[in-house]
C-alpha cells in the first residue's frame, strides 16, 4: 500500500474530518526541497479524499518572521531592515509590495502548477486579526509551565527574564531588540535597544510568539490534525517534541499526526542556475521538468527517505522513470513491487489520470530535437518524421509543448555542456582524409535506400562504419564533425533521422568530395 494511503487509513481511524497544514518562511530564495512539504501534504489530502474524508488543507506563510541578517544578495542599506518582520521589509527589487511578497508569490505559482489544493494564510495577518490573542495570553498566564516544558524538552535552562514572545517596537519596527518588563492583558510592556519604552497590544499584531510556541499555537487556532515537517523538527528535543507538550499543557488542544520528511539533497554538477548563480529553486525545478514528473519523483518514495536531486543529467533519468511507470499504468505489466509506483503516478496527476495515455516523446530525444528546431511548429515537423501522430489531440499537444518549454529552460540554465550542440549551417572547415572520404561515399549509397527511422539509420551507419577501414569510433567522429563540429554528440542514428534526409545526404556528399 502506498505510504499516503497508509497515513490516510491511520487518520480515518480517528475520525473522518481532517485539516492538513503546511507552510514556509519566505526569508529568501526558496530551495527546491521546500516543495516536498507542500507535495506531501497535498498527496495525503488526496488519499484522505479518496477514502471519503471531509478534508481541507491550509498553507501558512510565516510572513511575520524577522529578517535575520542582511543576505549577500541584499543591498547594504538592508542592514537597517534586520530584525523587522519580512511583511514590513520593502521588496529588494522594487517589483512587489514587500520582501515576503517577492519571495513567496513565484513559489505559490509553482504550487498552483503542481495542483496543491489549499487555503492560503499570511501569519502577519493572523496576528493583526487577533487570531493569536488567546494563545499569546495563555503563554503569559502559564509562563512557568512554558518554561518548565522548554527546559525539560530542550535540556537547556532558559535565561532569566526569558519570554517566548517578542513585542514589536513602535519606534524602530524591530522584533529582535525588545525586552519585556511586564504583562497585563492585553498589553506587553517593553524596553527596546533603540531606547524606546512602550507597550504592545497582543490583540493587534504588535508582537509575535517564538517559533516553539507559534507552531503549536497554529495547531490550536486551526484544529490541525495532520502536518508534514522537516526531520530537523522531529529530532529528540526538537520543536515537535516541545510542541506536543505545549499544545496539550498550555493551549488545551491535541497535536497533529506527524509526517517527518527527509530533505531533498542536491547532487551532480548542475546545481547552480547559470544566470543567477543561485541554488536550484522550486521555480527552477518546475521549469525544467513537467510538474507531474516532479510530484511523482517526490511521492514515489516514503517521506522518511531522502531524495537525490540532480538538475544535470539526472533530470533525464527522472523523466525516463516517470514515462516508464506511465506506460505500466496504461498498458499493464507492472510487478507486485511496482504497484505503489502506479499509485504514485495516479496521485501525481492534479486532476486524476487521463482516460488514455498521452503521447510520449522521450526527454532525451526532445533535447536533441529542440536544439535543431526554430519553434514548436518546427519541432512537430521533425517529430512527425519518426513518430506516429495519429490520434494525437489538443491535450497531447499541450503536454508536448510543456515538455518542450521545460527542455529549453533546462538547456539554457542547468544542462551540462556535453549534451549541447548546434547544427553547422555549412560544412565545417575540417580535414577529410581519403579513408574518411571512402567511408562517407559508401555510407551515402546505403543511406539513399535506407528507411528514414532512428533504428534504420543507426544500423546503416554502424554496419558501414564497422566494414570500413576507419573502424566505428573514427567513422562516428567524422560524422559528428561534419554536422556539429564536435567529436561526440547525441545518439548518432536517431540524431541524423531527425534531420531532413536531403540535408543529411547533401552534407555527407559534400564532405566526401572534400578529400578529392
Amino acid at each position: 500500500m502506498h505510504w499516503a494511503d497508509v497515513i490516510a487509513r491511520d487518520l480515518m481511524s480517528t475520525g473522518d474530518k481532517h485539516l492538513i497544514s503546511a507552510g514556509i518562511s519566505p526569508t529568501g530564495f526558496i530551495h527546491v526541497g521546500s516543495l516536498r512539504e507542500a507535495v506531501t501534504a497535498e498527496t495525503v489530502r488526496k488519499a484522505l479524499a479518496d477514502q471519503g474524508a471531509d478534508v481541507r488543507m491550509i498553507y501558512l506563510i510565516d510572513s511575520y518572521d524577522p529578517l535575520r541578517r542582511r543576505y549577500d544578495f541584499l543591498p547594504e542599506g538592508y542592514e537597517d531592515e534586520v530584525g523587522k518582520p519580512i511583511s514590513h521589509v520593502p521588496c529588494p527589487y522594487g517589483c512587489h509590495d514587500t520582501y515576503a511578497d517577492h519571495f513567496i508569490k513565484p513559489f505559490m505559482e509553482s504550487m498552483d502548477e503542481i495542483g496543491v489544493n489549499c487555503e492560503l494564510f499570511w501569519t502577519h495577518e493572523l496576528y493583526e486579526r487577533g487570531m493569536f490573542t488567546e494563545t499569546i495570553d495563555a503563554t503569559f498566564r502559564r509562563r512557568n509551565k512554558v518554561l518548565e516544558i522548554l527546559n525539560g524538552v530542550t535540556g537547556r535552562e532558559m535565561p532569566d527574564g526569558f519570554y517566548p514572545f517578542s513585542p514589536l517596537c513602535k519606534r524602530c519596527g524591530r522584533l529582535n531588540g525588545t525586552h519585556i518588563t511586564a504583562y497585563e492583558y492585553p498589553y506587553v510592556h517593553y524596553v527596546c535597544d533603540c531606547g524606546e519604552s512602550g507597550k504592545a497590544d497582543i490583540r493587534k499584531g504588535e508582537g509575535k510568539l517564538s517559533w516553539r510556541l507559534e507552531w503549536p499555537a497554529k495547531w490550536k487556532i486551526f484544529g490541525v490534525t495532520c502536518e508534514p515537517f522537516g526531520k530537523d523538527h522531529a529530532a529528540a528535543g526538537g520543536s515537535y517534541d516541545s510542541g506536543v507538550r505545549l499544545v496539550r499543557e498550555v493551549f488545551d488542544a491535541e497535536p497533529p499526526y506527524p509526517i517527518p520528511y527527509e530533505f531533498i539533497q542536491l547532487k551532480g554538477k548542475g546545481q547552480m542556475h547559470k544566470s543567477t548563480g543561485s541554488s536550484v529553486s522550486g521555480i527552477d525545478a518546475l521549469k525544467m521538468m513537467p510538474s507531474t514528473v516532479f510530484t511523482y519523483t517526490i511521492i514515489r518514495v516514503n517521506p522518511e527517505r531522502h531524495i537525490d536531486y540532480d538538475s544535470g543529467l539526472g533530470i533525464l533519468d527522472m523523466v525516463d522513470e516517470y514515462d516508464r511507470v506511465e506506460r505500466l499504468y496504461y498498458e499493464g505489466g507492472a510487478t507486485e513491487k511496482e504497484e505503489d509506483l502506479l499509485r504514485a503516478y495516479e496521485l501525481s496527476q492534479p486532476n486524476g489520470p487521463r482516460p488514455t495515455m498521452s503521447i510520449q516523446i522521450p526527454y532525451r530525444h526532445l533535447v536533441n530535437v529542440v536544439q535543431i528546431s526554430r519553434d514548436f511548429d518546427d519541432i512537430l515537423t521533425i517529430l512527425r518524421r519518426t513518430t506516429d501522430f495519429q490520434g494525437v489531440d489538443i491535450d497531447d499537444l499541450k503536454t508536448l509543448e510543456k515538455r518542450v518549454e521545460c527542455v529549453r529552460y533546462w538547456l539554457n540554465a542547468f544542462a551540462p555542456e556535453s549534451v549541447k550542440f548546434k547544427i553547422s549551417e555549412t560544412l565545417p572547415d575540417v580535414e577529410i582524409s581519403p579513408e574518411e572520404s571512402v567511408f562517407l561515399k559508401e555510407l551515402l549509397q546505403v543511406l539513399e535506400g535506407c528507411e528514414w527511422t532512428g533504428d534504420a539509420v543507426h544500423n546503416a551507419v554502424y554496419e558501414t562504419a564497422k566494414a570500413s577501414s576507419l573502424g566505428a569510433k573514427k567513422a562516428f567522429q567524422t560524422l559528428y564533425l561534419i554536422f556539429i563540429e564536435r567529436r561526440s554528440g547525441p545518439r548518432l542514428g536517431h540524431f541524423l533521422a531527425t534531420l531532413e534526409r536531403d540535408f543529411v545526404l547533401r552534407r555527407i556528399a559534400e564532405a566526401a568530395e572534400k578529400a578529392a
